[in-house]
């Protein structure tokens, strides 16, 4: 059985043809391939199979005998493949004495403080963190700070279309396309009631608008 440093940080892509696994780092998930393991029993018996298919006989017996013996020496084969592939991956990896935890070297690792950067964070790289998040959030304030309404009356409820060509709205009263009225409201030409939407009748006196 092969020696495994690692525990369930690996993913298992072996096939019929040959043998490929793929480890993860445990904090950032990167995944890691190992170089493809060509299964030379497993391609003796998918060529003695095809074989058997276009002949048959002596060759179906032959690729009887060949999956009975990769199905022999699979196991011990698969190991050997998986202890090539973790002695090809390690050197990528470090363990983290703190929190147990396999990580990726190139991005992961503190390398002066000898553990993970979950554990140990790269103070270099939290103090551009905390620069960016600065500046974020002052920008935030200052643009809080100016006035970005103008003249613009809040009370007025507008479409953000209008209502009859359909132009996107900019802010104004009326549409930059059409001329029209960009208000939700319709005024009473008898009573001067303002109601929402557009009603055919004034539900205040009752009159007909536009009549």
């Amino acid at each position: 059985m092969a020696n495994i440093p690692f525990t369930d940080n690996y993913q298992d892509l072996s096939s019929a043809r040959g043998f490929q696994f793929k480890f993860m780092c445990e904090k950032c998930g990167n995944g890691y391939l190992s170089t493809f393991q060509t299964n030379t029993l497993g391609a003796a018996a998918a060529a003695a199979n095809a074989a058997a298919s276009l002949l048959g006989g002596i060759f179906g017996r032959a690729a009887q005998s060949a999956q009975s013996l990769q199905s022999m020496v699979a196991g011990p084969q698969h190991d050997a493949a998986l202890d090539a592939a973790v002695r090809e991956i390690s050197p990528l990896f470090k363990q983290c004495t703190r929190c147990g935890n396999w990580v990726c070297e190139p991005v992961c690792w503190n390398k002066k403080a000898g553990l993970c950067e979950a554990c140990a964070p790269d103070l270099t790289e939290e103090i551009a963190a905390a620069q960016a998040l600065a500046a974020r959030d002052q920008a935030m304030e200052k643009a809080r700070s100016v006035d970005h309404i103008g003249q613009r009356d809040l009370g007025q409820v507008s479409a953000a279309v209008c209502p009859k060509c359909g132009a996107k709205a900019q802010g104004g009263k009326f549409c930059p396309e059409c001329g029209g009225s960009l208000s939700l409201k319709t005024r009473c030409g008898s009573c001067g009631h303002e109601a929402d939407g557009a009603p055919k009748f004034c539900p205040e006196c009752g009159k007909k608008y536009g009549g």
